[in-house]
C-alpha cells in the first residue's frame, strides 16, 4: 500500500524558505478551493478519514479532483494512505455527497506556492501555504510518497529537507487546517 509521507511545519522565515526552495525548482504557484465533506456526526473527521472535492487554479488552467484519505498511518505524522482521481465538476461531486447523507464539514482556499524536486533519491513536493483565515501564518507541506515498510526512511529524508530549509521538528503542526481554520472562525 502507498502512503503519501508527509510533514507539515509552521514556517518561520518565509523569505530564506522560499529562496532555498527555489534553488532547487522553480515555484508553481497555484490557488487550492478546498471542500471537506463528513457524515452529518462528523465522525469521519474524529476517525481521521477525510474526504475533500479540491480545485485547482493554476493561471487560468483549472483542474478538480477528488481525494479520500484513511486514517494516518504513524504516529509521529500525519502520512495517511492517499486514493484520488478527477472529476470534472465539483458541483456534481457535492450532489452525489449530499445525496448519499454527506453534509459539508468546511470549505477553504489555500494559496500554494509548489515546488518539485529530488532529494534523497526521491522525488518530493514542497508546498509553502498561506491560509486568508491564518493570516500572518505560513506553513509548508512537504511529501514524498512509499510503501508502508519504507515509511521511517521516507519520513527521515523529509525531516532531513525540512532541517536544510530552517525548520525544525518543533515547528511540527499538529492541528489539521480543517480544524485551524473552523475554530478562526468560531465553528
Amino acid at each position: 500500500m502507498v502512503i503519501e509521507a508527509e510533514l507539515t511545519a509552521v514556517v518561520r522565515n518565509p523569505d530564506r524558505v522560499r529562496a532555498e526552495l527555489a534553488e532547487r525548482a522553480e515555484p508553481v504557484r497555484s490557488v487550492y478551493a478546498d471542500t471537506y465533506y463528513d457524515r452529518p456526526d462528523h465522525s469521519m473527521d474524529r476517525d481521521g478519514y477525510e474526504l475533500r472535492v479540491r480545485t485547482i487554479t493554476t493561471g487560468r488552467q483549472q483542474r478538480t479532483v477528488v481525494t479520500y484519505k484513511e486514517p494516518p498511518v504513524d504516529a509521529s505524522s500525519r502520512s495517511k494512505p492517499e486514493h484520488e482521481t478527477a472529476a470534472d465538476d465539483p458541483a456534481v461531486m457535492a450532489t452525489i455527497f449530499d445525496a448519499l447523507g454527506l453534509v459539508e464539514l468546511v470549505s477553504l482556499e489555500k494559496r500554494c506556492e509548489n515546488y518539485s524536486f529530488t532529494a534523497d533519491g526521491r522525488e518530493m513536493l514542497a508546498t509553502v501555504v498561506t491560509i486568508p483565515e491564518l493570516a500572518g501564518q505560513t506553513f509548508i507541506e512537504l511529501e514524498t510518497m512509499a510503501e508502508r515498510d519504507e515509511l521511517p526512511e521516507a519520513l527521515r529524508s523529509l525531516r532531513e529537507v525540512l532541517d536544510g530549509l530552517g525548520v525544525g521538528e518543533g515547528d511540527a503542526v499538529e492541528q489539521s487546517y480543517t480544524d485551524m481554520v473552523m475554530k478562526a472562525r468560531g465553528d
